[in-house]
């Protein structure tokens, strides 16, 4: 009895903005293909709604601490993204 396997490997065109060509090269890996970045970006990320309610246990100082971080970090991605230092 022989048994083979044979495995045909398809690809897909897709077209995107070159602003989203632009993200995925920068998140691309050496030696990465795009589609292991897509795979590694989107598979497996896990269900938001986990967290749901995980803050409230946290003090006033702690809250605004994380708050004031997220908005720096805001203000910094958005400087990145314009190109403005």
């Amino acid at each position: 009895m022989c048994m083979c396997t044979h495995m045909c490997m398809v690809t897909k065109t897709i077209s995107i903005m070159e602003d989203a060509y632009k993200i995925l090269l920068a998140k691309k890996r050496k030696n990465e293909s795009f589609s292991q970045l897509i795979r590694r970006e989107l598979i497996n990320k896990g269900d938001i709604m986990e967290f749901a309610g995980s803050l409230k246990k946290l003090s006033d100082k702690d809250t605004s601490e994380i708050k004031k971080n997220i908005e720096n970090l805001r203000k910094k991605s958005t400087k990145e993204l314009l190109g403005s230092s």
